[in-house]
Order: structure tokens, then C-alpha cells, then sequence
């Protein structure tokens, strides 16, 4: 799932009508590890969920460029997810688990 940290919210994006946003609208707490071999980061909080076309859009087309050269950004936001209807999501962090940096373990 593509994400962006943005001050201390992780910002994702879905299509309408996936599990993902049913499932966050009946329990919106979520958690999220970043893994690399033995070290990790898990992250726990709740969703907010942005039902606003236009932020949702701006947030897709964002993420899109964080993944991807200008280019094929703006081709995906134009012909991929301009004609479907997306959520953006917001993980407000409220636990970090942190395991293997700097010497810990």
C-alpha cells in the first residue's frame, strides 16, 4: 500500500468500495510494520477516513509522484484514478514499537 508521512499522520489511499474502507468504517483501528530483515517499525492508531473527492484525488495524485517519475504520475492520475472514486486515509500514530535500530533489539 503506498503511504506518505506527513507531520506525525501516515497518509494512504483506497479505492471505494474495497475491504479496506468497509472494514475501517465498522472499526477504524488499523497498525502498519515497515520491515527490513530483523528490524521493524509497527505502528498502531486509528483511521480518519476523507470522503472529499477533490482531497482524495490530490492525495492519490501525490502518493503517485512519491512512487513514480513526474510522467507516469500524472498519466496514472489522469487515466487510472480520475474516473474512480477515492477515500484517503489518515493514520493518527498512537503506539510506535520500534525493534532493531540502534543496537536494540
Amino acid at each position: 500500500m503506498w503511504y506518505e508521512l506527513r507531520g506525525d499522520t501516515i497518509v494512504m489511499n483506497t479505492k471505494r468500495g474495497r475491504k479496506k474502507d468497509r472494514n475501517l468504517v465498522r472499526d477504524p483501528r488499523a497498525s502498519l510494520c515497515f520491515e527490513d530483515g530483523f528490524r521493524y517499525v509497527t505502528l498502531e492508531g486509528v483511521i480518519e477516513l476523507i470522503e472529499d473527492p477533490a482531497t482524495a484525488q490530490a492525495d492519490i495524485a501525490a502518493l503517485a509522484r512519491r512512487y513514480h517519475d513526474a510522467d507516469e504520475a500524472e498519466r496514472m492520475a489522469r487515466e487510472v484514478f480520475a474516473p474512480q472514486e477515492r477515500i484517503t486515509l489518515l493514520l493518527h500514530v498512537e503506539r510506535a514499537d520500534v525493534h532493531g535500530f540502534d543496537g536494540e533489539e
